[in-house]
């Protein structure tokens, strides 16, 4: 596995607009826009710090796992993301590795990218994400 850079880290937040102005204007990064993903049942804001990103997610229903997340631990850092080349061929590797997946498939993630999850039991406590970016 190649893992290129950190890609983003996803923050969860109760309220996206109370979030942004916080990192766009107090903070001074680069707002990019947000963007619904439905399949995981969240609203993102992704803001630019030098070639890495922050990524908002805000839940878009109450039974969606940032909704749940938020329930129990409030707002604060949901997840790293890490870039790679060949998503399926990086979980491939892993699965051969014995590393405890969440996902064993890639689903769609923002800006089209492919992503999936590796458990937290398996990387310290911290949720993890592996992303392939979209073209």
């Amino acid at each position: 596995m190649m893992t290129e850079k950190i890609n983003h880290i996803g923050i969860a937040v109760k309220s996206l607009d109370n979030s942004i102005s916080l990192y766009r204007d107090q903070l001074g990064m680069e707002f990019e826009g947000t963007e619904v993903v439905a399949e995981q049942k969240v609203k993102v804001a992704f803001l630019k710090v030098g070639e890495s990103r922050i990524e908002l997610l805000e839940p878009t229903a109450p039974d969606s796992p940032v909704a749940k997340f938020l329930e129990k631990n409030g707002e604060g850092i949901h997840h790293m993301a890490y870039e790679v080349a060949d998503i399926a061929a990086t979980l491939a590797e892993l699965k051969q590795k014995e590393v405890r997946l969440i996902d064993e498939k890639p689903r769609h993630g923002a800006h089209g990218s492919l992503i999936a999850f590796l458990h937290p039991k398996a990387t310290g406590g911290v949720l993890t994400e592996i992303c392939q970016a979209g073209h």
